[in-house]
């Protein structure tokens, strides 16, 4: 599950940041991420510019090292957009151990609906099929946590945001809390410390807090992201290696 959740939080981030800022044709994001202080696995975010004004996501998400002994996982999420920047289709495929699953949403902004697929890769099987109501323009997954990105929040500013992961959708508070300085292979960036209320029966039932550093500048670029759940699970972080 936290594999799943990094993955979307990165591929997420990618979709909204494209909504009022301006983009390279390409761009590609390297991360660590971090596990009770050993690294467990990679990430690698690839956004393009579609000709028609939207774009198109790619996210791998691997693990390495000692944790990918144990428990290998290799997922891949693919999220298209609008001309408006919205979410019009998402594919997630992954591996987890010996489960192998198969998401599809599909979002419609005229019906206000999302539909959700889930399937068993190995069986072939549907595990889920769920339709729920949404706003005409809806983040997908989580990515609407990153929509501060386009907005100007100070540190001690506050705002709503929109988000769905296919089951459920719900208004997710964003907060800036504090400048910090983080460091990361890339170099040392200024950044504004964000806490995203996703988790405590927001869009996710389980007990958590996700923060988020995005440079204090005009890139707003996400440069560290942390997942602290109940002591049994621990921290994960994700910290910027390349930007390219």
């Amino acid at each position: 599950m936290l594999f799943r959740l990094m993955a979307l939080l990165l591929a997420g981030y990618a979709s909204v940041f494209a909504q009022n800022n301006p983009l390279p044709a390409r761009e590609t994001l390297h991360y660590n991420v971090e596990w009770r202080l050993i690294t467990a696995g990679k990430a690698t975010v690839e956004w393009t510019t579609t000709p028609r004004g939207g774009g198109h996501v790619n996210l791998h998400l691997e693990s390495v090292g000692l944790v990918s002994n144990l428990f290998r996982v290799e997922d891949n999420y693919a999220v298209n957009l609008g001309p408006n920047q919205c979410a019009e289709s998402s594919l997630f495929t992954s591996q987890e151990g010996s489960r192998q699953r198969e998401t599809r949403i599909a979002y419609d902004a005229a019906a206000r609906k999302a539909d959700y697929v889930e399937r068993d890769r190995i069986k072939n099987a549907l595990l889920l099929q769920r339709q729920i109501d949404i706003p005409a323009c809806v983040h997908d997954v989580v990515g609407g946590m990153f929509y501060m990105r386009t907005l100007p929040l100070d540190v001690g500013q506050s705002a709503t945001v929109a988000v769905t992961d296919g089951k459920k959708s719900a208004s997710a508070k964003v907060e800036a809390q504090a400048r910090e300085d983080i460091k990361t292979p890339e170099g040392t960036f200024h950044t504004i410390r964000y806490e995203v209320y996703l988790f405590n029966d927001v869009l996710f039932h389980r007990p958590a807090h996700l923060n988020l550093w995005l440079t204090d500048d005009r890139r707003r670029l996400p440069v560290q992201i942390r997942v602290r759940m109940q002591i049994t699970i621990g921290t994960i972080t994700l910290t910027l290696e390349k930007h390219e």
